[in-house]
């Protein structure tokens, strides 16, 4: 996966000139059986010759055997040249779950750039390779893994890996993205199947037998935890098979708005504080947010069509791999999800914050609700002040599920924030909004640093949090509770119309989901793992780093402050007047705003005129409510 698996031999005309003066070297100097020279001081001295004779036939020996080796390694190596001139190199671009646009797009730029130099080499060489085709051109892939989409494909805690409403939101992404690469005179192959296999399937298919004729170099951003990099390495086995030579995976950094080269501290991102103050704070201080990288050009993204074979292979016609072409795009039903899935991904939930048109997957979509939230509502300026709602599409952003695939980058919307201070107004708002991607840049990094510790019950702190650390705990497990807060009938109306909004709609506000986590990890003391993961299935913009690290930092697993919520205070603080509990949670449409919040202190009277019954029409609390200590000690984060 380096740039060394991609170095060039040293050029024919070097080789060919070495070759020549070794020759020259041994017919005027070496060889024992050429004529002797005259002007040797041995031809004069005939005695001289007589008894060196023995000396010189081992001499002579030795030196055949050492020019006939060298000969033929040169040989070899010349011959190796030459097979790697004829080879044709296949420049791939494989499009993954967070980067699905071309704005800014590091590894798809890298791939562009590789493609139009294998283009450039391509053309000044013979075009009469086997297949049809030179080496120019880029070939645009993603690939459906069913590892990850379909009803079979479970997590060790027994959830989807990914839930159909979000694989709803990826298809939508990749037909966009199809759309805008078409647009500009490329395509996108789709395939339903493992990448390593999907490779594996389409390099036999267009370079059969055992003398390949094709160098496959395939790029793609660069993914840190350790299901992608299991498939990462199961890539890189398939095309090293096909071209040990010079065949290859190249993972490019993307997705935050900080590469790991810019971050100040020693040894970067293993120097990364374990806590996101001291982080933000360096890094604000000493690191400037890089401008996005410019679309490649129609000509270098444009397709390799000149090799016929590939495009046999890919374009749809009779010679297509299964379930793999540019106009293939499976459904939701091929990716194996049920009926009644598909149709609840397909019908929004009109409750939801974006209304009955739902979240639109795709690049285009994302710039849309961009510059409609910045720049035709003017929204930006009190983003600050309207964040913690949980009503409506506009009381934040929402520019989450696009920038969890990619289909945004977190650079663009820095660069349009600048872009409003400049010419609108500067405050805490249009900060606060570049202050909340960095939390983003923070948890990849933060997962890049510690790996799997991320996905453990006892997080980053391991043997700590077994006694010798602040925020030990010892964890259990109450199924009963598990499926009483996925089902939203915990008792406490907050956490529940919350768990009812993810399970409808497939998102949740900022301020839902840290009640939602703390009331499950340090209320019910659950393994909070079994919330982590039910996010993992359902939410929308699922980021495998900004989840697992929110849910183990919410859980004290990371060693940081832990933040217990007092769940009441929360609802009345942020839902006054209970509006948010009853839009999702009807039970409780006519119970008024002093007890909207804690059902548990109607009398059965109240009850019975409000129209609910506690522990029939809605549940009783499953846990005792939370009193925050007096102390505000740290276990309990002051009970906020």
């Amino acid at each position: 996966g380096s740039d060394a698996s991609f170095s060039s031999p040293p050029p024919l005309g070097i080789r060919a000139r070495v070759h020549n003066r070794v020759l020259i070297t041994m017919s005027a100097t070496n060889n024992p059986y050429s004529p002797a020279i005259p002007s040797s001081p041995l031809a004069e001295r005939p005695s001289s010759r007589r008894n060196l004779r023995p000396f010189l036939v081992v001499i002579a020996s030795v030196c055949l055997c050492s020019m006939m080796g060298r000969a033929a390694a040169l040989s070899a190596a010349a011959s190796k040249a030459s097979a790697t001139a004829s080879r044709r190199p296949l420049t791939v671009h494989w499009f993954r779950h967070g980067d699905l646009r071309l704005h800014d797009n590091p590894a798809l730029c890298r791939a562009a750039e590789a493609a139009a130099a294998s283009s450039s080499s391509s053309s000044s060489s013979s075009s009469s390779d086997v297949g049809g085709g030179g080496g120019g051109g880029l070939l645009p892939v993603f690939c459906f893994d069913p590892r990850i989409f379909g009803d079979a494909a479970r997590s060790p805690f027994g959830s989807l890996k990914c839930g159909p409403r979000r694989a709803k939101f990826v298809l939508d992404s990749v037909s966009d993205l199809r759309a805008n690469l078409e647009g500009k005179g490329s395509g996108l192959v789709v395939a339903h199947g493992k990448p390593e296999e999907v490779f594996g399937a389409l390099l036999e298919r267009i370079d059969p037998g055992q003398a390949k004729s094709v160098t496959p170099r395939v790029y793609c951003q660069r993914e840190v935890a350790s299901e992608e990099l299991r498939v990462d390495n199961k890539v890189r086995a398939v095309l090293g098979g096909h071209s040990p030579q010079s065949g290859g995976l190249e993972t490019v950094w993307g997705s935050t708005m900080y590469d790991p080269e810019d971050l100040p501290f020693p040894g970067g991102v293993e120097g990364l504080p374990d806590t996101f103050t001291p982080f933000r704070n360096k890094v604000e201080k000493k690191c400037d947010i890089g401008n996005p990288l410019p679309t490649p050009s129609n000509d270098d993204l444009s397709l390799p069509r000149s090799d016929e074979a590939l495009m046999k292979v890919v374009g749809g016609g009779d010679d297509a791999l299964p379930k793999c072409s540019l106009t293939y795009l499976p459904t939701l039903e091929e990716l194996g999800y049920s009926p009644e899935d598909v149709e609840k991904a397909e019908k929004p939930d009109p409750r939801g914050v974006m209304g009955t048109s739902g979240f639109v997957g795709g690049e285009t979509a994302a710039l849309a609700r961009l510059h409609d939230y910045i720049w035709d509502k003017d929204l930006l300026k009190v983003y600050f002040d309207t964040r913690n709602g949980m009503l409506g599409a506009d009381y934040s952003t929402k520019f989450s599920p696009w920038l969890a695939h990619g289909c945004i980058s977190p650079r663009e919307i820095a660069r349009q924030c600048r872009r409003y201070e400049a010419t609108r107004v500067a405050n805490k708002s249009t900060y606060w909004v570049v202050f909340e991607l960095l939390w983003r840049d923070y948890f990849k990094f933060f997962a890049d640093k510690h790996g799997d510790d991320i996905f453990k019950l006892d997080g980053t702190l391991g043997d700590e949090a077994r006694g010798s650390h602040p925020n030990s705990r010892r964890w259990g497990l109450d199924r009963r509770t598990v499926s009483a807060w996925i089902e939203g009938r915990t008792g406490y109306p907050l956490v529940d119309a919350n768990m009812r909004e993810l399970a409808e709609t497939g998102f949740q506000s900022n301020r839902g989901r840290q009640n939602v986590c703390s009331f499950l990890a340090l209320d019910t003391n659950t393994d909070w793992r079994y919330g982590a993961d039910y996010f993992e299935q359902e939410l929308l913009d699922y980021d495998v780093y900004s989840n697992w690290g929110n849910w183990c930092a919410g859980a004290g697993m990371t060693g940081g402050r832990v933040n217990r919520f007092n769940i009441v205070k929360q609802s009345k603080d942020y839902d006054k007047e209970g509006e948010y509990v009853r839009h999702w949670i009807p039970e409780l449409a006519d119970v008024p705003t002093e007890l909207v919040h804690e059902p548990w202190k109607m009398t059965k009277e109240q009850q019975e005129q409000f129209g609910v019954r506690l522990g029939v029409d809605y549940p009783n609390p499953i846990v005792k409510p939370f009193v925050p200590s007096r102390n505000g000690g740290r276990r309990d984060g002051g009970g906020r």
